[in-house]
């Protein structure tokens, strides 16, 4: 069976909504760590994996997931919106790196909480900054009034506001 389609009737599957938006969040996310993989306040070591493309956004899930006071591995997941083995494989490899740590749930003696370590807080503060950064590059390439609708209309989107 063969489809007589035009190619520009095909063109939505390049360019609808959730393609564009895939594409600029990958884009985002590779300026931040690029971002971070330079900035002086990061941790030597977690700049050098950066760098070298070793964290991916994967990784930023934790990153922006994981509340100062730390979490269960359940609720991180759940944050991130991913499994928790998923969760577990990439706080494993982020430990490893020196950006987490699990510790004892004052709460649960079975259960434990991770945490950011000081390396791990240092990631959090150059990421702060990366974004910061990422988002001025955007304002300045779309501008201000273009940004300001893009952020608002996502921000209604996201929280399901009509």
């Amino acid at each position: 069976m063969s489809f007589n389609l035009l190619p520009s009737a095909q063109d939505w599957r390049q360019a609808h909504l959730g393609r564009l938006l895939g594409h600029a969040m990958r884009r985002f996310d590779e300026r931040v760590l690029q971002l971070m993989a330079q900035h002086i306040e990061v941790p030597l070591a977690l700049a050098n994996l950066a760098a070298r493309d070793k964290v991916s956004a994967a990784h930023i899930h934790i990153t922006r997931h994981l509340p100062l006071e730390g979490a269960r591995l359940n609720d991180l997941a759940a944050m991130a919106a991913m499994s928790k083995q998923a969760m577990g494989d990439l706080v494993t490899q982020c430990e490893a790196w020196g950006l987490v740590a699990r510790w004892p749930d004052e709460l649960d003696s079975r259960a434990k909480r991770i945490v950011f370590t000081d390396s791990g807080l240092a990631w959090l503060r150059g990421f702060e900054q990366a974004v910061a950064q990422a988002e001025a590059e955007f304002r300045q390439a779309v501008g201000a009034d273009v940004a300001t609708v893009v952020s608002l209309g996502l921000e209604a989107y996201a929280n399901g506001y009509r």
